[in-house]
């Protein structure tokens, strides 16, 4: 371990030399600090334990943090391997004092703590390296508890720009000589000691709080933009000849065909619809769909994605809400998914719109518009807009109701995409396979527009249903990452050859519970293990997630950063509560067809700006989040209160090869009973019984009614239609 560099170079001429590389610094970097009164406020007070922490982007990290903090006499601790390059060993210690230490040492730790308590301001990098992926690295345990040991004022800064310089380590990217350099100061803040039986479990809880601080910061600096504003900023980040998607006709678009359709279909579609207009969409996974949805956007108009298969019923109820009176989609499309007799029965449009017809509208003065002005200029083809403005309609599933028209601002969106890159390192030499369908949260935000929007390749697949074609293509196509639910994933692991998933890097389940045996049939056949999350549509949709550095079974992961939650506690539950959240990724609010065209701004008995999920859940002491059931799937026999969802896991207990759904049925005696449907032709009451001892579950648990069933009544997202079920208990 090296000791703090004391050659004997006199304070002139460093404070010089300063001077001279931080003019240089800022005319060709353009470096901007922001949140310079906490860097004061923190910087003040004599003998002031002061630890800096940074996030590490390039090789210039240090020497910017040194050159524009006015924090006197800091010291540097440094990665070994970075002062073995002799110009940056001679470089920083030109400009300041430096320690060197070998971050997975816990003994390195010693002289830092011993720094702080001599109250020498100290400045650290807790990922120890710099980032390969673009997303927060490992965090190491020492510098925490450094922090909580000497009780330091933390002082978060957050780097940006650095990482598309010569100087980084992240491939993949077009890179820039001189990028924009912003620093930003967040308020300081503390790490006290874990309450904790030992040393070791102190040091893993103070390295927990460290990272979820480090996701804080990657926060930061939110997009203050739009969806389109976001896809300019990647289309100059990362080149218009870089392929970014892909769909079933095998036809690689660019960032630049990809901005050609948004323009020329924004500009056509915008002839037929008025600004604020919320234009219906009955499209399926392709890449014309992206285009028209980020064209409609630029042009201020807002798409409500239809769920082609919700029904007549679904379909009239979500135009109704959202008033929707121009709905745009494709002859080839209705024909092919049979949707002729739903959109005959659609009734207060005026006027329904085939994407064949609006191309063969465009005119040599529009191509002309294209190719001499707005493919050169994109940005000043978008109207004037704000992240608070509505950037999409979504609909509810309607498992439990009528479809809510949900309303989405590129706020919430651009928050949800920057919440899961700090916490899992998608790249841009990621290959994402989406098969969830666009009109679902899940399959918008995280399936479609996280990859483009961060330079990954996208493969749109128009139906999740084909279990045979889907694992095939993605061997084919050499996927990397993969959304689902865990219906579509467990049949894709039914019909996959082991090495047809041979390049996954991250598997995401979503939308419905993961169960046991899809989660350890994924892990023995392909080597895979499957991240749960859990979201919801009001929330863009993530709320929490399993990841590689936070992961535990069974449970849903720990929620996303920057997102606050309360639990509220319900009768009759004895662990968790109602979660409510409020965050930046939450929805502006419904539309609903009792209130056509009204918005509801969300809001919960904890106040405006809540939403209630209506979820309850339990969280643990290292905040990972297990989902207890839903409010409204539990039922009361007999004056006790049984979870639908653990009648469900009893009968997969007793026949796991099957699938099984539960629903309530009023009672003039017990108040509710239970019906349980099963594929299980053999599965009765006995066996329930024997699996209810196993788990320590109640008699009232046990359901006195089975009903036998070919198949569960799905929902195009693949979840259980609990509404057909309600429907179905009640016949029986």
């Amino acid at each position: 371990m090296n000791m703090i560099n004391s050659s004997p170079v006199k304070s002139a001429m460093r404070a010089f030399l300063c001077l001279l590389l931080r003019a240089l610094a800022r005319v060709f970097f353009r470096v901007r600090v922001e949140g310079m009164k906490e860097v004061l406020a923190a910087g003040s007070g004599e003998g002031r334990r002061l630890l800096v922490v940074a996030n590490h982007e390039s090789f210039l990290d240090g020497v910017l943090l040194g050159l524009f903090l006015p924090i006197e006499n800091m010291v540097f601790v440094v990665h070994t391997e970075v002062v073995r390059k002799t110009w940056l060993r001679i470089g920083l210690g030109l400009l300041a004092d430096y320690l060197s230490v070998d971050p997975g040492n816990p003994m390195a730790m010693k002289q830092v703590i011993r720094l702080l308590e001599s109250g020498r301001p100290v400045a650290i990098f807790p990922e120890g390296r710099i980032t390969l992926t673009g997303s927060l690295m490992k965090v190491y345990e020492g510098p925490a508890f450094v922090a909580a040991r000497t009780g330091a004022t933390i002082l978060p800064v957050r780097i940006d720009g650095p990482l598309r310089s010569y100087f980084s380590r992240m491939h993949g990217q077009r890179r820039k000589a001189f990028p924009r350099v912003t620093l930003t100061a967040l308020p300081t803040t503390r790490l006290p000691m874990p309450d904790a039986p030992d040393a070791k479990v102190r040091r893993y809880k103070s390295g927990e709080a460290l990272r979820r601080l480090m996701q804080e910061m990657a926060l930061a600096k939110r997009h203050q933009s739009t969806l389109y504003g976001v896809l300019c900023d990647a289309i100059a980040q990362h080149g218009r000849d870089r392929r970014v998607v892909e769909d079933i006709r095998q036809v690689e678009y660019t960032y630049q065909d990809l901005l050609k359709m948004t323009l020329m279909l924004g500009r056509l579609a915008g002839r037929l619809t008025a600004r604020g207009e919320r234009v219906g969409l009955l499209l399926p996974n392709m890449a014309p769909t992206l285009g028209l949805f980020l064209g409609l956007s630029a042009l201020g108009r807002v798409p409500a994605m239809l769920n082609y298969t919700a029904g007549v019923d679904g379909m009239q109820t979500a135009c109704a809400a959202a008033q929707v009176r121009t709905l745009i989609t494709s002859r080839a499309f209705v024909e092919q998914a049979k949707l002729t007799g739903k959109l005959l029965a659609l009734q207060g449009l005026e006027r329904i719109v085939y994407l064949e017809d609006l191309r063969g509208q465009a005119s040599f003065f529009d191509k002309l518009w294209l190719m001499c002005w707005a493919l050169w200029f994109p940005r000043q083809v978008e109207v004037e807009a704000t992240p608070e403005d509505a950037a999409v309609v979504l609909f509810t599933s309607g498992s439990e109701g009528k479809p809510k028209g949900v309303v989405l601002p590129h706020r919430a969106i651009l928050a949800n995409i920057m919440q899961i890159r700090a916490i899992i390192d998608f790249t841009s030499e990621d290959r994402v396979l989406n098969v969830l369908p666009i009109f679902h949260s899940f399959g918008l935000t995280a399936g479609t527009l996280l990859p483009v929007l961060s330079g990954a390749s996208l493969f749109l697949y128009p139906s999740p249903l084909h279990y045979r074609v889907i694992p095939e293509l993605a061997y084919d196509r050499g996927c990397t990452v993969m959304f689902g639910t865990n219906t579509f994933l467990g049949n894709y692991a039914r019909f996959a050859h082991p090495y047809d998933f041979y390049r996954l890097r991250y598997v995401v389940a979503g939308a419905e519970k993961l169960s046991i045996a899809v989660r350890d049939q994924w892990f023995e056949k392909f080597g895979i293990r499957i991240l749960e999350g859990y979201g919801a549509t009001e929330t863009a949709p993530v709320i929490a997630v399993n990841t590689p550095m936070a992961y535990r079974g069974g449970t849903v992961g720990q929620f996303l950063p920057g997102l606050e939650y309360r639990l509220q506690a319900t009768p009759g539950i004895e662990r968790g509560g109602v979660l409510h959240v409020r965050g930046p990724n939450v929805m502006s609010g419904y539309l609903k067809a009792e209130r056509p065209g009204e918005l509801q701004a969300p809001v919960s008995e904890l106040g405006e700006g809540w939403y209630e999920t209506g979820d309850i859940v339990d969280v643990d002491d290292d905040g990972f989040v297990r989902i207890v059931g839903r409010l409204k799937r539990f039922a009361k026999v007999a004056g006790e209160m049984v979870s639908l969802e653990a009648v469900e896991k009893l009968a997969l207990t007793a026949a796991p090869g099957a699938q099984h759904a539960v629903s309530g049925r009023p009672d003039e005696d017990k108040g509710e009973v239970l019906v349980l449907f099963t594929t299980d032709a053999g599965l009765d009451r006995a066996a329930l019984q024997k699996a209810a001892q196993e788990l320590g579950m109640p008699e009232l648990a046990v359901p006195r009614r089975i009903v036998r069933v070919e198949a569960l009544p799905l929902l195009g997202t693949g979840k259980t239609d609990y509404v057909a079920l309600e429907q179905m208990a009640e016949a029986a």
